[in-house]
């Protein structure tokens, strides 16, 4: 479906320019597990404590000092537009689009374009603990690099959620977990979304990731001889872009929905964050 083009009002604020927040809300053509699991057709819609996760997402943004315009991505955008309350579906700052095959294509077919204006802030929709807060952190903490990624270090999950079980990318000095939020700043990001298209089945595998940068990248992450900073530093180098991770206090913020213990725990802390417990 067409979308009007973004004008100065919408993408300026306070002198500033604000963030494009794309939500990747696709699933595999052949259908999603946690969908099935919940008897809904669409993961994005999967409800959680009376609110789909889309729904929550979305709100979140929209709640965000920093963004502007929200793109809601995904194979049946009608399908999920009809899903949301009214005053979101008809909402002037959120529009919807049709996504690819993989994310990063269809992220890579919008961003920077009238659409979608530097800078785009990327997140889920089944990052349904997200809040404005999270937000904020994340984009302030933004320092102009061109690609920034949001992670959650280990020490800082496990002392809130012991039980926790995430996939770690281990460096020197600490071990990370992915938080769902990306920010591309500029032109300079469009390598990293092209590396991110080859990769994209490996996104859990850290050291599959780093042996695009070579042998030597690869080695020092495997041996944990680099900490993270420098090894995304160095990465970057190789893609002729600046990247950096930006290491969030929120241990929820990595908190997504890909198997049914993570809907049990993220049901639990939404019902506790909103009084709906008891």
């Amino acid at each position: 479906m067409p979308l009007p083009p973004v004008t100065d009002a919408d993408s300026q604020a306070g002198g500033f320019a604000l963030w494009t927040a794309v939500i990747m809300a696709g699933q595999r053509p052949e259908g999603d597990p946690m969908a099935a699991y919940c008897n809904v057709r669409y993961k994005a819609l999967i409800p959680i404590a009376g609110r789909s996760m889309l729904e929550r997402v979305t709100r979140a943004l929209l709640g965000s000092v920093h963004v502007g315009r929200i793109i809601i991505m995904a194979q049946a955008p009608d399908a999920l537009k009809a899903g949301l309350d009214a005053d979101l579906a008809d909402n002037e700052r959120i529009g919807f689009a049709q996504s690819n095959d993989g994310l990063a294509a269809s992220i890579h077919k919008i961003a920077g374009s009238a659409i979608a204006p530097w800078p785009v802030l990327v997140t889920t929709a089944d990052n349904a603990l997200l809040t404005e807060e999270m937000i904020d952190y994340f984009l302030q903490a933004h320092s102009g690099q061109d690609v920034a990624v949001g992670v959650v270090e280990r020490r800082t999950m496990l002392a809130a959620y012991p039980a926790a079980r995430r996939t770690w990318l281990k460096f020197r000095g600490g071990a990370y977990s992915g938080a769902n939020l990306f920010a591309l700043h500029n032109e300079a990001a469009r390598p990293a979304l092209a590396l991110w298209s080859t990769v994209e089945k490996d996104r859990k595998k850290g050291w599959k990731i780093f042996a695009q940068f070579g042998p030597w990248l690869l080695l020092r992450a495997l041996s944990r001889t680099i900490g993270f900073q420098d090894a995304m530093a160095k990465a970057g180098q190789r893609l002729t872009l600046h990247a950096a991770p930006v290491v969030l206090p929120f241990p929820e913020s990595a908190i997504d929905v890909d198997k049914p213990a993570d809907l049990e725990l993220v049901t639990r802390i939404l019902e506790q964050r909103e009084g709906l417990s008891g």
